[in-house]
Formats: C-alpha cells, sequence, structure tokens
C-alpha cells in the first residue's frame, strides 16, 4: 500500500488529495493543513521556505510516506527546488499553475491567472508565462482575500455567499476579455463550481476554467509505480494533521469529516 503525504497552508490542497484519492484507490494519505503557518500567500521567500523545510521534517520523521506533494502553488513556486535538494532520496511533487493549457486553449489570445499575492510577484510565474505563453497576453490578478474565505467561511457560507466574493474577481477578468482563468492558488478549486456557475449565466459557454489537480494526481500515479510499497503497512490510513495546539478549530473536523479523513489531530 503506498503512503502519501499532501501539504498545503490550510485546506486548500484537499481537492488535489481526493484525484489522487481517484485515480490511486487505497492508498494511505497524511493530510497536512498547516494552519499555524497559513496564509502562506503573504510570507517572504525566506520565512516560507523554514516553514516548509520544518514541516516536511516532521511529516518524513513520523509518516515515513513514499511520497509527498507539495498542494500549494504559492509553497510549489517558493519552496519546491530547496526541499528537493534537502530530500533527494524524497519524491516530492509541486503544484504548477496550469498556464501551458491555458494557452494552448485560449481563442481570444488573453487569458486570467487568479493568485496569491506571493505567486503573482514570483519570478517563478514569469517564467512560467515565458515559456509556455509568450504570445499571449497574461492578466495576473491576485485574490488573497478568497483564500481567507475559502480557509474560514466557505463552508457554512451560502451559493450566494461565494457569488459575492469571487464576483469582483471574475468580473475584472472578464473585463479584460479573458477566456481562461488559471485557478492559481489551490483554495480557489473550493470555489470552482461557484465560478463556473457565475460565468454560465454572465458568460455562457465562452470562458473556461482551468486548473492542474489532474495533472498533479496523474503525475503521482507515475511516480508511485516507479516506487516500492510500503510493506509494513496492513490498513488505509487517512490522517488529517495541523500544527497548531489543540483545542482545534472546529471547523477543520467539518473539512476532515467532508474529504473522508480521520479527526483533526497535530502534527
Amino acid at each position: 500500500m503506498y503512503s502519501v503525504a499532501f501539504l498545503d497552508s490550510g485546506v486548500g490542497g484537499l481537492p488535489y488529495l481526493q484525484a489522487a484519492k481517484e485515480i490511486i484507490p487505497g492508498m494511505s494519505v497524511q493530510y497536512l493543513a498547516d494552519n499555524a503557518g497559513f496564509p502562506y500567500g503573504t510570507k517572504t521567500a525566506s520565512s516560507l521556505r523554514e516553514i516548509l523545510a520544518d514541516r516536511v521534517r516532521r511529516l518524513r520523521s513520523r509518516f515515513m510516506p513514499d511520497a509527498l506533494v507539495i498542494a500549494c502553488n504559492t509553497a510549489s513556486q517558493i519552496g519546491l527546488a530547496s526541499l528537493r535538494k534537502a530530500h533527494p532520496d524524497f519524491p516530492i511533487i509541486g503544484t504548477v499553475p496550469a498556464i501551458k493549457p491555458a494557452a494552448q486553449e485560449t481563442k481570444t489570445g488573453r487569458i486570467g491567472v487568479m493568485a496569491t499575492e506571493s505567486t503573482v510577484k514570483d519570478i517563478y510565474l514569469q517564467n512560467l508565462i515565458a515559456e509556455h505563453a509568450s504570445d499571449i497576453e497574461v492578466i495576473k490578478l491576485p485574490a488573497q482575500a478568497l483564500v481567507a474565505f475559502v480557509e474560514k467561511k466557505y463552508l457554512f457560507s451560502t451559493p450566494e455567499e461565494r457569488e459575492g466574493e469571487i464576483k469582483p474577481y471574475i468580473d475584472f477578468l472578464l473585463e479584460k476579455k479573458v477566456d481562461r482563468i488559471v485557478l492559481a492558488c489551490t483554495h480557489f478549486l473550493h470555489v470552482e463550481k461557484d465560478i463556473e456557475r457565475y460565468l454560465s449565466k454572465i458568460a455562457a459557454d465562452t470562458v473556461k476554467v482551468v486548473d492542474s489537480q489532474w495533472g498533479v494526481a496523474r503525475r503521482l500515479a507515475q511516480i508511485l509505480a516507479a516506487c516500492d510499497e510500503t510493506a509494513e503497512r496492513t490498513e488505509q490510513e487517512s490522517r488529517f494533521l495541523l500544527t497548531s495546539d489543540p483545542p482545534f478549530d472546529p471547523m477543520y473536523a467539518h473539512w476532515a469529516e467532508r474529504f473522508g479523513l480521520s479527526a483533526p489531530e497535530k502534527l
């Protein structure tokens, strides 16, 4: 049975875990919502690298997973290279904004990228655009407030409240005439269906949302296929981990139940 750890600043990476479980059924999973380090999108690069180094060390020490998915665009862009250098024997998969497929699909020659403040500014995104979208216009839009909404308020929000949160961002991108919207923050996948519903009301089928969750899941499956399964495991684990001290915000228990994970515990 394969064992895979998933790491995000909070609950944003849960859709990536869900996609991976569909492609790789039966794997043992440890999902770390780094609520003590939340949010990653406003951290300096050096600070975030230190946080990630600590979290990965603790995950490997306790669970010895076969692979790790950094289910966060900001963490992947800023910390993936240093983590791989520190753990050369350990498969670490990052999440990459889906610039390439969006650039290939656009009909208008304009795509929008919704991301955290750090992701929008990071040179990694600029290089990704230069490599895969140099001949089109890319509108980069920081949506940091939407991260906090998803983390803290999404679970008990109404469809109307969620539409109110996404509307300013989507309206801005539509004014720029984009026809593909890249969700370059994993938290935004929780409101992807809300975005699609809003788009269906005002933009018909001309504007599509693009993300990387299935690409990451397929890449994980490829990497695990080349690994030896962890022989010692006799039953599937589905742990939900936090980095703060208990008592935990009750919201996290709801998130864990929603995605079929155990009750929250401290890493």
